[in-house]
């Protein structure tokens, strides 16, 4: 049976960059280590690092690197709790002390668009079956919970309508064209990522908008979670949503 998921972050991204026209959507990503980590926080100031293996935005940390007259100071912050020290060196051993023995990335920061002050980012969902080709079945904003670096609902992230996330910032009108846009870059990501992985049917495509409103693609979901759509008010994307996950032989009904 071909496989239909795909949890690796690392390859995920690797894919991606093998197509010359999605590269400028990823974010400069390698995997963790104490010399990747430095070198990304001298060239970014802030880098996010994330397991290679994981969902829900758990295990994820934020990294910064200020400077001033009093010197350089660097800090994390891991859910929300935050910690600041003078050197890189005791910043790198206490997050050592405090990840998960298991194999990390870490990747560019974005300052991205806010709503209220929160930092927000969209998913998503571009859906096929064994006889549709790729199409992209629902969008939907999802705003960070106060103080928290992610925005994924398991994380007490809000769904909320795109065209209201956007609203601070953009015209209806400049609101839709950009909507359109990142659904383009969905289907481009999922034709991509079929080439080497043809069981894929569903993909949850996560992209943010930095200050220039550049579209970012922080990650993508092989399984993602359909029931988002369902906290929306109006539910013609969940229903259609839904409809290609049975499809797909996901949440059969009950006979």
């Amino acid at each position: 049976m071909m496989r239909r998921t795909l949890g690796s972050k690392w390859i995920k991204t690797k894919l991606l960059l093998q197509n010359q026209d999605l590269r400028r959507f990823v974010p400069e990503t390698h995997l963790f280590s104490k010399a990747s980590l430095l070198s990304m926080l001298n060239k970014y100031s802030m880098v996010y690092i994330k397991p290679i293996h994981g969902s829900f935005g758990i295990g994820v940390m934020r990294v910064t690197k200020t400077e001033s007259e009093n010197g350089k100071r660097y800090h994390y912050q891991s859910g929300l709790r935050k910690r600041s020290f003078a050197s890189y060196q005791a910043m790198y051993q206490s997050i050592l002390q405090t990840k998960p023995k298991k194999s990390y990335l870490v990747q560019q920061g974005i300052h991205m668009l806010k709503y209220k002050s929160r930092p927000f980012d969209i998913r998503i969902m571009v859906q096929r079956t064994a006889h549709l080709p790729w199409k992209v079945t629902g969008w939907i904003g999802r705003l960070a919970y106060p103080k928290k670096v992610v925005t994924n609902f398991h994380s007490q992230g809000k769904p909320l309508p795109v065209k209201l996330l956007l609203s601070p910032h953009l015209s209806d009108a400049a609101a839709e064209e950009h909507i359109s846009s990142m659904k383009e870059v969905g289907l481009r990501i999922a034709e991509q990522l079929s080439k080497t992985q043809p069981g894929f049917r569903e993909i949850g495509v996560d992209i943010g908008f930095s200050s220039d409103f550049h579209p970012w693609v922080f990650e993508v979901n092989t399984s993602p979670d359909p029931f988002i759509f369902n906290q929306l008010k109006d539910k013609s994307m969940f229903y259609r949503v839904i409809k290609y996950a049975r499809a797909n032989g996901r949440f059969r009904k009950k006979k």
